[in-house]
């Protein structure tokens, strides 16, 4: 792997990567197409062959009874799927088993394995290889002198954080990263921290893959979340599943699935496996759905509900103009597909009464991710798909946490409402200033803006974009601290001072001075439980994540008035805090413990729109240009099936008939025929950012794929390489890693 250095200056220095983010594969690779159904036998197999490999045959199990169960059960640390409302016994998935069951191992890395491997020789290695080294047993720093980590008390790895913080000369160079996986609890304590040390520099995964919907919907309706819930997906008479393979991200809505089609419901899954937009056509698909709904409206006025139209909206004449004024020609052109496909959608639709549409990042890491959204919301206006069971739109969040994480504080963005709230019951003066997200964290720490980074949870190093670029940014630091329960490549790229500090995974029994203490989590549905740990922690010296904020925050604000200490005692004293400060928390600690939890209230939900107008709002954005130039594919990343994220399971793709292969990049035949390539043939890979500096992925693997003409596909990490930093959607500044501008010919 390599890219262009010095991006704009048109030289070609190049930096070579880790040769491996997966395991060394078994044989040779292996493609043949999969006509199996998802689920059933298939990950039958797979799960029994990850328990035994992770040597979890007694644990394994045993968590998959108390997984996503209510009244004492632990929340799946996978997606962020609704529980089932019904009582399902085995209410799981094979990722959420493997994902479970990849933190329970009984493999362990404590300062043994640190003294025999140095960092420079773990950076080397696979990224698989060292997530599977096992759990992580005590705090670590690094060593320049003998280049290891080696052991540090909590005392003093607390204090080392807090004294390089306040000797920062001002709070805005540090910045605080958030992986979806982290607790309520937590979450508000480390934003709470930060905001107490002066800043608002708190990016997040979300920054990488919701942004564009939060953005969207809140302009659209005035809440940055979807308005449906589980109780509509089983009463909807259509579900559009628009840039998500359910099947891998998020596994448990085939449940609701399956459901709605023995009832009769319509299911129309767009993505480049079924309904096949080019990439970045769906706008334009939305569009067109939308244009044969107002034309038939002409002869049959029951195609819109005009009520709905003319009492809770707002631009709907200024849409329906843009409508008209769009030729069909250009929506197929620029989505790809025949109008006879897009009329035959929009029959589905139009004869559905109820209609939800559900979407992921397919849609949202493009330039016009927003406006994509915006454009579902248009749709579901024109018949009144919302504030009704059954209806409205629903996005698919992807880790188990990530909406919590929102809606308890981490945003660069918050709005004034909510920091006077925060300010007066945690009796606190927050910044104003709006603060850093994922972007421009790493582009603030490449320019010494940013001098100290924190990580609680996930893998910054192999999700953001452009590697180098952002490995070059954690090593300008001054101190990064990692909070992680396994060692990940974040770990071996790091600032001049490093922390590795290491915590509770969702599985493990948190003990307090209260007692054994539960954590809360919202899902994509807006939908607010407990999770409770079930097992012994993998080491008497790990500290829960609350614990771990809180042992930062007394280092950092020796002279707060926060009560740290007696808020770890029990986690309940948090939460009333959070009743006072949160919007929607109101008697948290008695709803939270009701049956299934509560749901966190939606206005729009409820046809109260908290926009400028006060009503729903159409937008009416410009179709965009999305047809790659002559010569040219649109790139869009993706994961694996056997993949969460940026852990790797193996080096198989079961869905996609991928075995012993990561390396790889699916075209369409005729693409790789136009330009001399053979089937599983050698390929270099050039992107151009829009700088027009270029990257490069060199000996990849072509797959024909039934995708089409014009797209290609591949895996994340591996192909965050070729998204540059500076190629972020101007709408809401998310990487656009389903729209990279790539040239592909044949290898050596």
């Amino acid at each position: 792997m390599s890219i262009d250095k010095d991006a704009g200056t048109g030289e070609d220095a190049q930096e070579s990567l880790e040769p491996r983010v997966g395991p060394v594969p078994e044989g040779d690779p292996q493609f043949r197409p999969y006509h199996h159904p998802a689920a059933g036998w298939g990950a039958a197999k797979s799960v029994t062959r990850f328990l035994v490999e992770e040597r979890a045959l007694v644990d394994g199990p045993r968590a998959i009874m108390r997984m996503n169960h209510e009244n004492g059960g632990f929340d799946c640390p996978g997606c962020a799927w609704p529980d089932d409302t019904k009582g399902l016994h085995l209410d799981i998935c094979e990722n959420g088993i493997k994902h479970v069951t990849w933190e329970m191992t009984p493999k362990r890395v404590g300062r043994e394995f640190f003294a025999a491997h140095s960092v420079t020789e773990l950076y080397g290695w696979s990224d698989y290889d060292l997530e599977n080294q096992g759990r992580l047993t005590e705090p670590m720093v690094y060593d320049s002198a003998s280049d290891h980590y080696v052991p540090i008390s909590w005392k003093d790895a607390f204090e080392l954080v807090g004294a390089t913080l306040r000797g920062l000369d001002s709070p805005n160079r540090a910045a605080y990263y958030t992986s979806g996986r982290l607790g309520n609890e937590a979450t508000f304590l480390y934003q709470l921290m930060a905001r107490e040390l002066g800043t608002n520099n708190l990016p997040d995964c979300s920054n990488m893959c919701h942004e564009a919907s939060g953005r969207a919907l809140q302009a659209s309706l005035g809440t940055g979340k979807g308005t449906v819930d589980l109780k509509d997906w089983e009463s909807a008479d259509a579900l559009f599943i628009l840039g998500v393979n359910a099947a891998s991200n998020a596994p448990r809505m085939l449940t609701a699935l399956a459901e709605a089609d023995r009832r009769g419901a319509q299911i129309v899954h767009v993505n480049r496996l079924n309904l096949q937009p080019r990439i970045g056509g769906d706008m334009a698909l939305l569009r067109g759905m939308a244009k044969a709904v107002l034309e038939k409206s002409a002869s049959d006025p029951k195609a819109l509900d005009r009520i709905f139209i003319d009492r809770h909206t707002t631009g709907f004449e200024e849409y329906r103009e843009l409508c008209e004024a769009t030729p069909w020609e250009e929506l197929e052109h620029q989505s790809g597909l025949s109008r006879a496909e897009i009329l035959k959608a929009a029959q589905v639709y139009e004869e559905a009464d109820r209609s939800i549409v559900s979407w992921c990042l397919g849609l949202t890491q493009h330039e016009h991710g927003v406006d994509t959204v915006r454009e579902i919301v248009n749709l579901l206006l024109l018949r009144g798909n919302l504030g009704r069971e059954g209806a409205g739109p629903s996005p698919v969040r992807g880790h188990s946490n990530v909406q919590g994480n929102r809606t308890c504080g981490i945003d660069h963005r918050p709005t004034e409402e909510f920091l006077d709230r925060l300010a007066e019951a945690c009796r606190i003066d927050p910044p104003r200033e709006h603060g850093l997200d994922t972007v421009g964290t790493i582009q603030a720490m490449q320019e010494g803006v940013v001098k100290v980074f924190v990580g609680m949870g996930g893998n910054f190093a192999l999700a953001a974009p452009d590697t180098p670029a952002t490995y070059a940014a954690l090593r300008s630091c001054d101190l990064t601290v990692q909070v992680s329960t396994k060692l990940n490549r974040s770990h071996v790229v790091h600032g001049r001072a490093a922390l590795i500090l290491p915590c509770l995974g969702r599985t493990e029994k948190d003990h307090q001075r209260g007692g054994v203490q539960s954590t809360s989590v919202e899902d994509s549905m807006s939908m607010v439980h407990l999770s409770l740990g079930m097992k012994r922690p993998a080491s008497p010296h790990l500290l829960s994540e609350p614990a771990i904020v809180a042992g930062m925050a007394r280092a950092a604000l020796p002279d707060s008035e926060t009560p740290w200490d007696w808020y770890i005692e029990d986690y309940d004293r948090i939460r009333d805090t959070m009743a006072e400060a949160l919007d929607g928390f109101e008697d948290f600690n008695r709803r939270v413990r009701l049956p299934l939890g509560f749901r966190i209230k939606q206005p729009a939900r409820e046809l109260v729109f908290l926009t400028p107008s006060g009503r729903a709002e159409f937008s009416a954005a410009p179709l965009p240009d999305v047809v790659p130039e002559p010569g040219t594919l649109a790139l869009g990343t993706m994961r694996s099936h056997d993949q969460w994220n940026t852990t790797i399971y193996s080096d198989n793709d079961r869905y996609r008939g991928i075995k012993n292969l990561r390396t790889l990049i699916f075209m369409n035949r005729a693409d790789m025929r136009e330009r001399g390539i053979a089937d599983m043939g050698p390929v270099d890979i050039t992107s151009t950012a829009k700088d027009g500096s270029r990257r490069f992925l060199n000996g990849y693997t072509a797959i024909p794929y039934d995708i089409p003409r014009g797209c290609a596909a591949g895996y994340m990490p591996e192909m965050n390489v070729l998204c540059a930093l500076g190629d972020y959607s101007t709408q809401s500044d998310q990487p656009i890693m389903k729209h990279v501008k790539i040239t592909v010919v044949p290898g050596a």
